[in-house]
């Protein structure tokens, strides 16, 4: 019996020390091909935590915009502006002196008019760029405005005076005399900005006050058909009617640019004006209350393919003479219609489009060595950089020489404005504004008129409109010939 339970105990023990000999060689084995493999336990948390498809490094998706908001919140402003619209200017209307079609340029949002027939409420955005009290938006916002009001982040509301504006960029400047120190907002770059990065848009659309919207820059460089110096940066970051002169921050709080535009049948398509364009021209607006642009005095087309083609040019590159203005810089250098610019100073041309922007911000006076294409053979030329004339821009205040006489406010003509609205050629003056209940309302003159003659003499700038009304005695009607649409009318203009 007692044998028995021996070789019973025996037999159990030969069982157990067999299942902890296949234990341990199963653990072994499956060790030793663990370690064949390149796994490591971080490069596995990886794979747990990073997306499928991410790159290693990549920036990811912000967690939460919170902080900038709060930090950049203060020096973002509310703009409220009354100005008086012109005949039939409702809110909607299109400009027909701005550009229109698919980019609706101006983003200003306008109210129902009050009180008079045509005296409207608007309201747009803006940013502290200075903590005495300097605010940055765009110039459509207070263009023609009689009263700008801004609303800081805490309520408090100060009167706004207009000290700077530039249409050809879209900026201007206000001031306020604040109640101590203002947040600012600091200027980054948008050379430094890259597609795809994060950014973030603050402003007051629809006049709802501090709204904060985020997206990515889709695109840098786009030309819209907005001015010479055309260079937008497009996002996806929402902005609607309000935003208009408000800033765009990256992610480190730095402002990149001014919401300026959006495309008028899309979604999701923005443009900023680079802050690296506003930065050298902020100085000369708070101070002139005007931008200084240097001058070459040429006017150019891009080099189509056909181009190319007729004029046996080696490549497609560079900026065609199309015209050189008479006693301008280049017809002194000695530049001529036909010229390819291909360079300005060390910066190459490629298009037609990188030539105005370094021409306007080269020092009037600066000597500039142009390298250009002619006949097939590249010269350079030493050319003295002149001072662009004075903006070609509709007077505040009705154009005659006794203000609010006729109620007319004039632009000239320029070939860009003749070809937007197909006037056969750049000559007369364009009637920008009419007064309610002036003389030029009665008379049925309309925005968009074209003043060829005023009392059988053409005219082609504004003062010889001023010059010609200035003549007429005050009984005395005026007769204008004015070109509207494809015809021709004769207008008597009476007091």
């Amino acid at each position: 019996m007692f044998h028995k339970y021996k070789q019973y105990l025996a037999t159990k023990r030969y069982g157990v020390r067999t299942i902890t000999t296949v234990v341990l060689a199963c653990l072994c084995a499956g060790l030793l091909l663990a370690s064949s493999l390149p796994w490591t336990s971080m490069s596995m948390a990886q794979g747990l935590d990073q997306p499928a498809g991410r790159a290693a490094g990549a920036p990811a998706v912000p967690s939460s915009f919170a902080e900038l908001a709060e930090r950049l919140g203060p020096t973002v402003v509310n703009i409220q502006v009354t100005k008086v619209a012109p005949v039939g200017n409702f809110p909607g209307t299109p400009d027909p002196d701005r550009p229109s079609g698919e980019f609706f340029r101006h983003f200003f949002q306008d109210r129902l008019p009050q009180r008079a027939p045509h005296r409207m409420q608007g309201s747009g955005s803006g940013v502290i760029i200075s903590p005495d009290g300097y605010i940055l938006t765009n110039n459509h916002v207070v263009d023609g405005a009689q009263e700008v009001t801004v609303t800081m982040a805490d309520k408090q509301a100060y009167q706004a005076r207009v000290i700077g504006r530039d249409d050809k960029t879209d900026l201007a400047v206000l001031k306020i005399v604040a109640k101590g120190a203002l947040p600012v907002a600091p200027l980054g770059s948008s050379s430094d900005l890259k597609v795809g990065e994060w950014v973030v848009a603050i402003g007051n659309p629809f006049g709802l006050g501090h709204t904060v919207t985020a997206g990515i820059v889709s695109a840098k460089g786009r030309v819209i058909g907005a001015g010479p110096y055309d260079d937008f940066i497009q996002t996806d970051a929402p902005i609607n009617p309000g935003n208009s002169g408000g800033p765009l921050f990256n992610m480190r709080g730095e402002m990149v640019g001014i919401n300026t535009a959006i495309v008028a049948s899309g979604q999701g398509i923005g443009f900023a004006i680079p802050v690296d364009l506003v930065k050298p021209l902020i100085p000369q607006l708070k101070t002139t209350g005007t931008v200084t642009r240097g001058y070459l005095g040429v006017s150019i087309q891009a080099v189509t393919p056909e181009l190319v083609k007729a004029l046996k040019l080696a490549e497609r590159q560079g900026a065609l003479v199309s015209d050189v203005v008479s006693g301008g810089p280049a017809a002194q250098a000695g530049i001529r219609r036909g010229d390819v610019i291909v360079g300005f100073n060390d910066a190459p041309i490629h298009d037609a489009h990188d030539l105005p922007a370094l021409v306007a911000k080269t020092p009037v006076g600066e000597g500039v060595t142009v390298t250009l294409r002619r006949d097939g053979k590249s010269q350079h030329v030493p050319v003295t950089i002149g001072k662009l004339p004075a903006e070609r821009a509709a007077s505040a205040e009705p154009s005659p020489a006794a203000p609010g006489q006729w109620g007319l406010q004039l632009q000239e003509i320029t070939p860009q404005m003749a070809q937007q609205r197909g006037v056969a050629e750049a000559s007369g003056v364009m009637v920008v504004g009419v007064q309610p209940g002036s003389p030029a309302e009665r008379a049925g003159l309309q925005r968009g008129d074209v003043i060829r003659e005023v009392n059988r003499q053409a005219v082609q700038s504004v003062q010889e409109v001023r010059d010609a009304l200035a003549k007429v005695d005050n009984q005395d009607a005026v007769v204008l010939l004015v070109q509207r649409d494809q015809g021709s009318v004769f207008v008597a203009l009476a007091r």
